[in-house]
């Protein structure tokens, strides 16, 4: 990818932000903060996850996505490169296509990344319960927090909130001292879990390599519902600090890139070390591997009931590898908080920037005159997380919320890509990424895919999400909460509602996450069930393929003119930056 790296412009960096946050984020800082919110409670819990719905056949599903990921990085990077802004994911839509559609996607993104830090929070509270002074915080017979694991999320999250008040850089440094500790620590235990408890029968047992009568489907089933997917968020984090970064032409690119490529790498390896080190006795107990995280079969087992609370702990104790399992067990509090601490700062910098845009109230905006930390960002953002956890009080409950509003918020930078591809093509990219006319639609259609396999159940709870959202945007403009509201370009994102409306419709005749809507909770759970399968399991993928073009190339013949463009990079603010 090396021809892929352009000289930037010597003369000035769109800068976005101008002076009001601290631009002294370099690299391993840009590097560490999507490597550190990569590796949190996904490697812990993914593997397991996974097992259980693909069998051994889930190593193929962390490649397939992987693949995905790793071209949605590489368009995240060029955006990322051009511009240099503080919550960046939740720009780019709207400098393509116009206030409505900067809107629907900005509010996907903070949704994602608002509710990460109470999941790797209940993450670790959950590894923490395996020990026995710890074993009232988690309810394993019902799979939720008691009323003192309540009081000790409470407890993180403020802690949360304090060290993101100390200021930016200070926690660059802190975070990439503490990734050393997340990366090192899972290549540990891969090594040794592959060298001193490895049953290579493991992969021919318990049913065989694939599930039997769904050998494709149980794959794509585990990327997004797996925790595949959920493990893989974090890759952009670098992106939503790049109004932060001291060189962002140079880095944001290469931090985004490398970042991910580690990642994939590890966790394929991970997965497979799982399935080797696996007690042999314990899946033949289980009978197949669907059937490790049953709920019946824990209840009778209480081996398997511990491996659903700390799976790679119960590895490794059953492994009898007692000072590894340690180590995991601190892990599972350092690797999750590392990540919670870090999601906590970047959905508040992606409030600062759906402020900046006038989609919120301008208190967000608001920055501490020291540290230049949107201090307000960050209190509401651990507020909202601490009303997630009311709702959601278990990991496994509330990863479904934060996976289907990722892999949405995903879906919009390919669309800006191309739209700004044609909109602005003189104008310079750190990083250009190869083939991207025809890259960026099939980054769609596969951003397009994860929404899809995740289900009718949780497409339509994600749309419901969307509706919240839609209302609080409402309330702000119409109380003029914020001078900066902007005109919704109604032209730029015709092709929005159309879009989800779409998706809605394949996913209803699909045969992914069959149920009533909302997740089938309560009341819902016989009203439009949908997910039935009327589509074939390749006719959907290909209707959806089809639709995913469609709206594509509608969104690029509706995206706003090159003048248009250029007033809304204006609006926020262009500023140039002394010496690279």
């Amino acid at each position: 990818m090396a021809t892929g790296i352009e000289s930037p412009a010597p003369q000035q960096h769109v800068d976005l932000d101008g002076s009001k946050l601290d631009r002294g984020v370099g690299f391993w800082g840009l590097l560490w903060a999507s490597e550190g919110s990569l590796i949190g409670s996904g490697w812990l819990f993914g593997a397991l996850t996974a097992a259980s719905i693909a069998g051994p056949s889930a190593i193929i599903a962390w490649i397939i996505a992987s693949i995905i990921v790793i071209l949605l990085a590489l368009v995240h990077a060029e955006l990322g490169g051009m511009f240099a802004v503080s919550g960046g994911t939740s720009r780019f839509p709207h400098y393509a296509f116009g206030g409505f559609a900067g809107a629907a996607f900005g509010w996907f993104s903070y949704i994602q990344a608002a509710t990460v830090a109470p999941i790797e929070v209940l993450a670790a509270i959950q590894y923490m319960s395996t020990a026995s002074w710890a074993s009232g915080l988690y309810n394993g017979s019902d799979n939720t927090l008691t009323a003192s694991g309540v009081w000790m999320a409470v407890a993180l999250m403020v802690f949360f909130v304090i060290l993101n008040l100390v200021g930016v850089r200070w926690l660059s440094r802190f975070n990439s001292t503490l990734t050393i500790w997340k990366v090192g620590l899972p290549i540990l235990a891969v090594i040794v879990l592959m060298a001193v408890s490895f049953h290579s029968h493991n992969f021919s047992a318990g049913g065989g390599f694939f599930v039997h009568g769904a050998e494709l489907k149980s794959i794509l089933i585990a990327i997004p519902s797996g925790g595949i997917v959920f493990a893989m968020l974090g890759f952009e984090q670098a992106v939503q600090l790049g109004g932060e970064a001291r060189n962002p032409s140079r880095d944001l690119p290469l931090a985004v890139i490398t970042s991910i490529l580690l990642a994939a790498v590890l966790f394929v390896l991970i997965q497979v070390a799982f399935i080797g080190a696996l007690e042999p006795k314990l899946l033949a107990e289980a009978h197949t591997w669907t059937n490790l995280s049953d709920a019946t079969m824990m209840k009778q087992n209480p081996d398997l009931e511990a491996l659903n609370k700390g799976p790679f702990w119960q590895v490794a104790t059953l492994a009898g590898l007692g000072w590894l399992a340690v180590l995991l067990r601190i892990d599972a509090v350092l690797s999750p908080g590392g990540t919670g601490l870090i999601y906590v700062t970047t959905s508040s910098r992606l409030t600062f920037g759906l402020s900046r845009n006038g989609y919120l109230p301008r208190a967000f905006e608001w920055t501490s005159g020291r540290s230049r930390v949107p201090w307000f960002g960050v209190l509401v953002t651990a507020a909202i997380g601490l009303l997630f956890l009311l709702p959601f009080p278990s990991w496994s409950k509330l990863v479904g919320v934060v996976t289907s509003a990722s892999v949405m918020m995903y879906a919009g930078a390919p669309l800006a890509f191309g739209a700004l591809r044609l909109q602005k093509p003189d104008l310079p990219r750190p990083y250009r990424l190869p083939w991207g006319p025809v890259l960026a639609p099939v980054a769609f259609i596969f951003a397009n895919f994860i929404v899809y396999w995740s289900g009718w159940q949780t497409y339509t709870t994600l749309m419901a999400v969307m509706v919240i959202g839609a209302i609080l945007i409402g309330v702000s403009m119409a109380l003029k909460l914020n001078p900066a509201m902007p005109e919704m370009d109604w032209q730029g994102a015709i092709w929005v509602l159309p879009y989800l409306v779409g998706m809605g419709v394949i996913s209803y005749f699909g045969g992914f996450g069959e149920g009533g809507i909302i997740g089938g909770v309560g009341v819902f759970s016989d009203v439009w069930v949908g997910g039935r399968g009327a589509l074939g399991l390749w006719w959907d993928m290909l209707a959806l393929a089809v639709f995913s073009l469609v709206i594509y190339y509608g969104a690029m013949r509706y995206r706003l003119a090159p003048q248009k463009v250029d007033e809304m990079i204006a609006a926020v603010h262009v500023e140039p930056v002394e010496g690279h």
